[in-house]
């Protein structure tokens, strides 16, 4: 298993990985499912899938609730503690949220995934990289790199203590558009998992930063994912 992949090859929306999984007539697990734009995805767009999304945010899992998806069904509970029956779920989803775990939950939540999954069932996992040009601006305010190390450690000890096998790993890029800095701010710095006050004196170094990109023109940066497909070990 690799942390990182400079050579990344792949440009693609997620949603492509997924339509090449077999997902008709299975249980489908999501967990942080934030506002459930995946999970509708997921649900709609093949035939008799359940599919069951969790959410720790309470104010989240009440506007989640409000959207009444006939083939949803949210629960308010953490990866850490799966409100799942064992042995129930063909297949986890996780989507750039496995380093959101706290560090001492992770290999509990690992042990939750594997416990609610069918024999044999799969945990798919996506986590951003801490690479590339787009990472760099978010770094300067949102420095992630050591808790996606620990994650990538958890997800790495779990297939090596053979819970689980590595099924499948997978680099890939997505292209995120910016009109100017004014965009990229909004996009980016203006949202509530930011949670960290950004002076002016930050903000004034990040727009430069940003504008030695393309002279503060629109501009397209790559951002770089890992996709961790494991299978449960009977």
């Amino acid at each position: 298993m690799k942390l990182l992949e400079d050579n990344i090859t792949q440009t693609l929306n997620e949603n492509y990985l997924i339509q090449t999984l077999n997902l008709d007539n299975k249980t489908i697990l999501e967990l942080g499912c934030g506002k459930a734009v995946m999970t509708r995805d997921i649900a709609n767009n093949g035939e008799n899938r359940k599919v069951i999304a969790c959410e720790v945010d309470e104010h989240q899992h009440k506007l989640n609730l409000a959207l009444n998806e006939k083939n949803i069904e949210f629960k308010l509970c953490g990866a850490e503690n799966i409100d799942v029956e064992d042995n129930s779920i063909d297949i986890v989803f996780m989507f750039k949220s496995f380093h959101h775990i706290p560090v001492e939950l992770m290999t509990k939540a690992l042990e939750e995934i594997k416990r609610v999954l069918k024999p044999n069932g799969i945990a798919y996992i996506s986590e951003p990289l801490h690479q590339g040009l787009q990472n760099e601006l978010v770094a300067m305010f949102h420095n992630e790199e050591e808790v996606r190390k620990k994650a990538f450690e958890a997800i790495k000890s779990s297939v090596e203590s053979n819970q689980f096998k590595l099924f499948k790993e997978i680099f890939f890029q997505t292209e995120v558009y910016y009109e100017n800095f004014n965009d990229f701010e909004k996009k980016q710095m203006n949202v509530t998992y930011n949670e960290v006050s950004i002076s002016n004196e930050l903000k004034s170094k990040i727009k430069e930063k940003f504008d030695s990109y393309n002279n503060g023109d629109e501009i397209t940066l790559l951002k770089p994912f890992r996709v961790d497909i494991l299978q449960k070990v009977v």
